[in-house]
């Protein structure tokens, strides 16, 4: 009931009228578009999130593999493995990078990796013994930072995302119970007022109308009036002076 009642202070004229209505349309296009960017970015956001489920699924038995190779390479090479191959490693060979990927008008951040083949091109850890295990082991630790690297990703834009949604969410229901019902009951206001000064117009054109015809009709029966008056003058006039000369005439005697 609140709602119906709300409406913009405006002047309720024909100009205001139009103005306020170019604002409808306006509203009406918005909210259109603004719903089919939460459509789109429900359905992109669906999507990520059974990409992230997978991945996670994945997860677990890639990091299981993982550790299982390092204990295998630990187990051949010895405990000071770890110490060969920081002492072997001279820059990174797998890199990550970020780039940017627009969904309508949403800009996710995407992580991407890279491998340089030439910085391990020189490696001779496990030479001595158990390369074979730790070449399987860097194998696997690559896998799961690939995996990593996806979910991290994936992650981000869930979050992103999900946000994105609520903003937009959030602008369609103001326009849809706020902004437009305003709008249409500020439309409604005017016109009714617009209305109720019409039939006072009419009211009052009828009214002078009403006034003016009176006034002619008395103008008309104040002429015929005039136009009468010396006919009646004259005949009582006459009419006296017959009976004055009849009371003077003389008897006649036969």
């Amino acid at each position: 009931m609140s709602g119906q009642t709300q409406r913009l202070n405006v002047v309720p004229t024909v100009t205001m009228l139009g103005v306020v209505k170019a604002r409808l349309v306006g509203a009406t296009r918005g909210h259109a578009l603004l719903k089919k960017k939460s459509d789109a970015l429900t359905v992109q956001f669906r999507q990520i999130l059974k990409k992230i489920v997978t991945a996670k699924e994945s997860m677990g038995d890639i990091m299981k593999t993982s550790s299982f190779a390092l204990t295998e390479a630990k187990y051949v090479a010895g405990d000071n493995i770890k110490h060969v191959v920081l002492e072997n490693v001279r820059e990174a060979s797998l890199r990550v990078r970020s780039r940017q990927e627009n969904v309508a008008g949403v800009k996710l951040p995407k992580f991407e990796y890279t491998s340089d083949a030439d910085a391990n091109k020189n490696d001779l850890t496990g030479l001595a013994r158990g390369g074979q295990q730790v070449q399987q082991c860097r194998a696997a630790y690559i896998k799961a930072i690939e995996v990593l690297v996806e979910l991290a990703s994936l992650q981000t834009s869930f979050l992103t995302l999900d946000e994105a949604i609520k903003t937009t969410n959030r602008r369609v229901n103001a326009l849809e119970n706020v902004v437009k019902p305003r709008l249409e009951n500020t439309i409604s206001y005017i016109k009714g007022e617009l209305d109720e000064l019409e039939r006072e117009d009419f009211f009052r054109l009828k009214k002078i109308q009403g006034y003016k015809k009176r006034e002619i009709e008395k103008q008309m029966l104040l002429k015929k009036v005039e136009a009468n008056l010396p006919l009646h003058k004259a005949v009582s006039y006459n009419s006296s002076n017959l009976l004055a000369v009849g009371d003077k005439d003389e008897d006649i005697i036969f």
